[in-house]
């Protein structure tokens, strides 16, 4: 049976070589490999039933990898988180910090993405402690801290170009996915609202809270609606509260992702960005589309 065997470098890195390339095609033994953006993304087929064991050496490599079946490595549907994922920042650690009170805030979040504790207890905490925060302040906010992690315009456009569903299902807040869909193209978006009267925030979140379940229920869903088979879906994230979705995808991606969700997810993608999800399914960086 065939198998390929992903390498993917970060864009400034050029780690994926001719001797990377030489190197595990004479291992595995190859019967072809393909760039798909020389020196950044490889491919390399060969036959799963070759007995070197090469997982060892790719995981001291500096570039990432992933080994597929080929014949199922295009997705048909897209779920991914948002903060710290898709965008570069946790929003409800910048509203804090906006406040100047980052340092009551940021601690509860990174110890909620672990999975340390609760993810509804800690959302309902932090909103309170953003009481009285302006409404037209959550623009200033967006306007000058959130930016999009690179490849995230080409990772959904192109897969939208494709025939794929793009959802972006986050435990942050409908504020910024709107926005942030408006940027990239996700066709869905959904998150936490953030509740305000008189132009300011009251301190609470409205209810159902949007967590793990809800990720894993909205995949499920649009699974459903568009009968997709399990090996039709990619997820991607970085926190525990992703991890049921990233288990729920035929490819579970964690993109920088914290420690359990590393151990849960199929492939961890440290040193490239968003464009190696479209590499894992065989796109060529002349496939990208950005616009």
């Amino acid at each position: 049976m065939a198998k390929v065997l992903t390498l993917i470098s970060n864009a400034a890195d050029g780690a994926v070589t001719e001797e990377i390339k030489d190197k595990y095609a004479k291992l595995l033994k190859a019967t072809y490999s393909n760039w798909l953006n020389k020196n950044i993304a490889l491919d390399i087929l060969f036959d799963s039933t070759t007995d070197h064991d090469c997982i060892n050496e790719l995981k001291s490599e500096n570039f990432d990898f992933a080994i597929q079946d080929p014949i199922t490595r295009r997705k048909m549907l897209l779920v991914a988180d948002m903060d710290s994922t898709i965008i570069q920042v946790e929003c409800i650690d910048e509203l804090a910090d906006f406040l100047g009170i980052k340092d009551k805030v940021s601690h509860i979040t990174e110890a909620a993405m672990r999975g340390e504790i609760d993810f509804k207890g800690a959302l309902r905490e932090r909103v309170a402690l953003l009481k009285g925060l302006k409404v037209d302040d959550l623009e200033t906010v967006f306007r000058e801290r959130v930016t999009l992690t690179p490849g995230a315009v080409e990772l959904v456009k192109t897969m939208n170009a494709n025939g794929a569903n793009t959802v972006l299902v986050s435990g942050g807040f409908t504020y910024f996915t709107e926005r942030v869909s408006e940027l990239t193209g996700f066709q869905v978006n959904r998150a936490n609202l953030l509740l305000h009267e008189n132009g300011e925030l009251t301190g609470k979140v409205g209810e159902p809270i949007v967590d793990s379940d809800t990720k894993i229920n909205t995949l499920k869903e649009f699974q459903k609606r568009d009968n997709l088979e399990k090996f039709e879906i990619i997820a991607v994230g970085d926190g525990a509260n992703d991890i049921p979705m990233l288990e729920g995808a035929g490819l579970g991606v964690g993109y920088h992702p914290f420690p359990a969700t590393a151990k849960a997810a199929d492939v961890a993608i440290t040193h490239g960005d968003l464009t190696a999800l479209l590499y894992l399914q065989g796109y060529s960086i002349s496939d990208f589309v950005t616009d």
